[in-house]
């Protein structure tokens, strides 16, 4: 049964930190000829659909010049939620720049691919964008998750069998079928075909060769060993992206920008008991000028010994909107479903 967490225990909330970068981004604005947004996801978050509807939100509330400059730093999510995205921003903007200052992952990487030049820095990378995916029929790891399967590591595994198979060796399948379901496998193939579909359409929104583009997509897609291998500047540039270093000013405000909303996702745990703690962490930001939309975690969580699990409980996580018209600030509810 679980605990009733004690009434005294103060929850903890991180900052907000409005006033803080909206200076700083009012800063970075004064020297561009364009307007100034910024996508940020944790670590613990990913890219995902409902987050097109977020720079919506943040789209029609200003004053639209023809340029973008999008400061984009995420792990990765999902590459149909990249494509809605750039699909949006096209709608608004005739030219997009992608300041990189930091990881710029998977998923990502597909994002910033629909800009019309990335400008990246001394610790800027993109990565690989091969796709894994969790399916129901996943193999379970040690703490009874499903694990992710990729078609690369699926690849090599017949590559090397095949490499090294004895007279009278029997078909790998029929062993792989024992640790990872056969649906699981058509899966992961279906997937790698719409990543590569994806990455093609999202560069032909800039790129008008498109068999260009889909060389850059299968290489970004099969090319890698890694799926979290560091394409830095010059391996951009070996692939045929439009790529330039970021000036040092900009890079370090962008870098300060980072701290900041580093500083507004720090983990915000509170500890009940053993069994039990409430999650307030905020996981990704949306940002432009007088608005800042950012998506915050609030649910008790509680661990189900039995099934080796934790479940949420009381879940009111949302969307949160923070608005200035110069005068006061507001901060509201952003619901989507």
């Amino acid at each position: 049964m679980k605990k009733t967490p004690d009434k005294k225990i103060e929850i903890k909330v991180p900052p907000k930190l409005f006033k803080e970068t909206q200076e700083l981004i009012n800063t970075i604005s004064k020297n561009l000829n364009g307007d100034f947004m910024s996508y940020w996801v944790s670590s613990n978050s990913r890219i995902v659909g409902d987050d097109s509807i977020a720079f919506y939100e943040v789209l029609n509330g200003a004053k639209k010049k023809d340029t973008l400059y999008l400061y984009i730093k995420s792990d990765g999510g999902s590459g149909e939620a990249s494509l809605r995205i750039v699909n949006l921003l096209r709608k608004y903007y005739k030219k997009i720049i992608a300041y990189v200052p930091l990881d710029c992952a998977s998923a990502a990487t597909m994002l910033v691919l629909g800009a019309d030049k990335i400008m990246m820095g001394p610790l800027a990378y993109l990565s690989s964008i091969d796709t894994s995916i969790t399916h129901d029929l996943s193999p379970i790891d040690k703490d009874n998750d499903r694990v992710s399967v990729s078609q690369n590591e699926l690849s090599r595994v017949i590559k090397l069998w095949n490499s090294n198979k004895q007279l009278g060796d029997k078909n790998p399948y029929s062993d792989i079928y024992a640790h990872i379901h056969p649906l699981v496998i058509g899966s992961v193939d279906r997937a790698t075909s719409l990543s590569i579909k994806l990455t093609t359409d999202i560069l032909s929104y800039h790129m008008s060769d498109l068999t260009k583009a889909e060389e850059i997509s299968g290489i970004l897609n099969s090319n890698y060993p890694s799926h979290s291998y560091p394409i830095t500047i010059n391996e951009a540039l070996k692939i045929g992206l439009k790529v330039e270093e970021i000036d040092g000013l900009t890079n370090n405000r962008l870098l300060e920008l980072n701290q900041l909303y580093s500083e507004m996702a720090q983990l915000a745990y509170t500890d009940y008991d053993q069994l039990n703690y409430h999650d307030n962490e905020i996981l990704k930001i949306v940002e432009g000028l007088n608005m800042k939309l950012f998506y915050q975690k609030d649910k008790d969580l509680h661990y189900r010994t039995e099934e080796r699990r934790w479940v949420p409980l009381n879940d009111n996580s949302s969307w949160r909107k923070i608005i200035s018209n110069g005068l006061e600030t507001m901060e509201t509810s952003f619901y989507i479903r």
